[in-house]
C-alpha cells in the first residue's frame, strides 16, 4: 500500500484523472505516489504538478540543480519526511556526483549541521531554508538581507524560497496521508 487513503489506478481512472496522470507521469514513465494520492481529486493532482516543475525543474532557475535537490532534502530532513527526502537525496547524490562530497552532505544534514560541510551563499541559503521551515513566523527582512550579503541575488531568493514553501507543502500532504515509496522508482535519475 502506498497510502493510508485510497489511489485510483490508471486501470481504474475515468477520462479526468487519466489526462491529469498523462501529466504527471514521470520521466520514468510511472506516476509516484506523491502524485497518485491526489487521484480522488484530479484537480489537486494538475495543481500540485504545475506548482511542482514551476519551483524545481524550471529552465530559468539559476541555482545550480544539486543546491535545489540539497535544499530539499534539507527541509524534508527537518520535516521529517522520508518520502522525500529519498527521491530528492537521490538526485541530489547524483548531481552532486563526488562520493565523499556527498557523504559529508549527507553526514551534516542527519546531524543538523550544514555548516561544516557549507559556506559563505550555501550556508546562508540552507540557514534560511532552516529557518523558514520551521520557524516561519518568526522571519524578518534581515533574513533576506544575510542572502543577499552573502552573494544570493534576489531571483535565487525568490527561486529558494519557492522550494522550500513547496517542500514544506508536499512533506505534509506526503506525512499527513502516510505516502510510501511503494511501487515507486525513487529519484529522477535512472541508475547507471
Amino acid at each position: 500500500m502506498g497510502a493510508w487513503i485510497e489511489m485510483i489506478s490508471d486501470e481504474d481512472a475515468g477520462p479526468e484523472l487519466r489526462e491529469v496522470l498523462q501529466l504527471a507521469c514521470t520521466p520514468h514513465g510511472t506516476v509516484d505516489n506523491v502524485m497518485r494520492v491526489h487521484s480522488l481529486r484530479p484537480n489537486t493532482m494538475r495543481g500540485h504538478v504545475i506548482l511542482y516543475r514551476a519551483a524545481l525543474h524550471d529552465e530559468a532557475n539559476t541555482l545550480p540543480m544539486w543546491l535545489q535537490e540539497v535544499i530539499s532534502s534539507w527541509v524534508s530532513t527537518l520535516n521529517r519526511c522520508p518520502y522525500s527526502f529519498a527521491n530528492h537525496w537521490a538526485n541530489a547524490a547524483h548531481l552532486i556526483g563526488d562520493p565523499a562530497r556527498t557523504d559529508a552532505i549527507l553526514a551534516a544534514l542527519e546531524a543538523r549541521q550544514p555548516e561544516t560541510v557549507f559556506e559563505g551563499r550555501e550556508l546562508a541559503l540552507m540557514v534560511y531554508a532552516e529557518k523558514l521551515t520551521l520557524r516561519p513566523g518568526e522571519m524578518e527582512e534581515s533574513d533576506v538581507d544575510v542572502l543577499r550579503a552573502a552573494g544570493v541575488n534576489d531571483g535565487e531568493i525568490l527561486e529558494a524560497n519557492q522550494i522550500i514553501g513547496y517542500f514544506n507543502y508536499v512533506n505534509r500532504l506526503l506525512n499527513g496521508l502516510g505516502v510510501s515509496t511503494d511501487g515507486d522508482v525513487v529519484g529522477y535519475y535512472k541508475a547507471e
